[in-house]
């Protein structure tokens, strides 16, 4: 989807004349187009319940066409911002997509308000598990209703399901309606289990032929290979994202450093704060956390990071990628900087060297990259960087 432009001086002679920045040139403006809105009726909110037990309300939708798809759900974040909208069931709302993606209810239509529309009411339980629900007593700025049951099927699902997924230990065939299965008939409650799985076992499961059994078992086997990094962001880590996971790896080195390590030596890493240096000593802190580490590495998983090179066109260098690349995937474009010495992260902070823009790029990593200071670079002065000129090829 195309939700801008930018605006350029067509003449070779006025663009050098008007010059650049140092963050952007002179002669080209971005221009986004206003988001396409709807208006549709909120029929109800559900509750989610993620990894973390965080309890996510979600719009129920009278189904809406929406820059070319039909809507029919809607993400609300929290409880809080349940509130300041101040959404009730029965409302007529309006929605957005959010970079013309993720649906968004933006705000309730007073005047078509009926009488008898209904508060929207937090669940006093887990509506999972049905155990208590609360937020968390160590952490005053929290703004999420959690299941206090780590044992909640819904939690362990999406546990499962975030441990598995392409970016954390990248287990091809482990879905949704596997995952389901696994936790309803008690085969998996952490990610320990999944290793002692087997392919008779699975085969006793609806839908799962020998092969497709077989090949999980291999994926399943292979993703002991996966680095630190990739087994932390796995975990599920309160606050503790893809590129922060990255970060403590690189720093730590193994597991157990990490594990050993007080509130302010975690601090010392770059990008952690004291709020995110609190959760993830919590998190070590639970004896079924740390059961579960065991329990990795008796299955065999790596608990040290992948050794860096100390050489090579980019070391020292940190990477962030934005829009579209000729040279391939994102993915892959990371892997090849990693290879020749370099570091890849997700967002744009004071350490990002170089901000890497593709078609269709990202604004909001180009605003930061641009009020940090960043330099920002095209997919061909990153080859060239990495010691081939695509142009001349």
């Amino acid at each position: 989807p195309i939700d801008g432009l930018v605006i350029k001086v067509d003449s070779r002679a006025q663009r050098e004349r008007l010059g650049a920045t140092a963050k952007s040139p002179r002669w080209a403006v971005a221009f986004k187009y206003p988001a396409e809105t709807a208006r549709t009726l909120l029929k109800d909110v559900t509750f989610q319940v993620g990894k973390t037990g965080a309890i996510t309300p979600v719009a129920e939708l009278e189904p809406v066409l929406l820059a070319g798809t039909v809507v029919k759900r809607a993400s609300l974040h929290n409880f809080q911002e349940v509130e300041r909208k101040d959404l009730r069931v029965g409302d007529t709302v309006e929605v957005q997509k959010a970079a013309e993606i993720i649906p968004q209810v933006l705000r309730y239509i007073p005047e078509l308000r009926p009488p008898d529309a209904r508060p929207v009411v937090p669940p006093e339980v887990c509506p999972s598990c049905g155990s208590p629900v609360g937020k968390d007593p160590d952490d005053p700025t929290e703004v999420f209703i959690r299941c206090l049951n780590l044992s909640c099927p819904a939690q362990i699902r999406e546990r499962l399901l975030h441990y598995a997924s392409r970016r954390a230990m990248d287990i091809t065939g482990l879905g949704e309606a596997l995952a389901v299965q696994l936790v309803q008939n008690s085969l998996v409650r952490t990610p320990a289990d999944l290793y002692r799985l087997d392919v008779e076992t699975l085969c006793g499961l609806d839908r799962m032929a020998e092969k497709s059994a077989r090949n999980l078992v291999d994926a399943i086997q292979a993703s002991k290979a996966r680095p630190l990094s990739r087994l932390l962001f796995a975990l599920g880590i309160r606050m503790v994202g893809e590129q922060t996971a990255a970060d403590l790896a690189r720093h730590f080195r193994t597991m157990d450093a990490l594990m050993a390590a007080e509130v302010d030596a975690l601090c010392r890493v770059d990008g952690v704060g004291e709020r995110v240096a609190r959760s993830i000593r919590q998190f070590f802190a639970l004896p079924a956390n740390r059961e579960l580490i065991e329990q990795l590495r008796q299955a065999g998983l790596r608990m040290d990071a992948d050794t860096e090179r100390s050489g090579g066109p980019l070391a020292g260098k940190v990477f962030v990628i934005t829009g579209t690349l000729e040279m391939g995937s994102r993915d892959a474009a990371q892997e090849r900087i990693r290879a020749l010495g370099g570091q890849t992260a997700d967002t744009v902070t004071k350490r990002t060297s170089f901000l890497v823009v593709g078609s269709d790029p990202g604004s909001a990593k180009l605003e930061k990259a641009r009020k940090l200071g960043v330099p920002i670079i095209t997919e061909a002065d990153l080859s060239r960087m990495m010691g081939g000129d695509r142009e001349s090829s």
